[in-house]
């Protein structure tokens, strides 16, 4: 379910997020943006696959292990496996289709 959160995402850089099952998105018109909901659709499969806690923490931790790495939150943000495979096929918007069972694995730097 796709809800428009103009307030929460008001000063944010943040376009949409999904917290399963829901994707908040920043502006009505986001909801016709085909990219940027199939990238949050992926996140949702993501989600489903880890038992939505687990990916979580999963995130965070892996968050954290890029920005002590890196030093910088938006590179750290962009180095999550999680973001590298939703960014990587979000034009694909057949890519849920034929999307492999924890596809993620592959982006994650080893």
């Amino acid at each position: 379910m796709i809800i428009v959160c103009q307030k929460l995402l008001k000063n944010t850089k943040i376009n949409g997020i999904t917290l399963y099952p829901f994707i908040f998105i920043k502006k009505p018109e986001d909801k016709k943006n085909r990219v940027l909901v199939n990238h949050e659709k992926i996140h949702l499969r993501q989600q489903l696959e880890l038992f939505i806690i687990f990916f979580y923490l999963w995130y965070v931790l892996e968050y954290y292990y890029h920005f002590f790495k890196l030093k910088n939150a938006h590179k750290a943000y962009l180095a999550i496996s999680f973001e590298r495979e939703a960014y990587a096929n979000e034009h694909d918007l057949n890519y849920l289709k034929k999307r492999k069972f924890w596809g993620f694995w592959k982006y994650l730097r080893r």
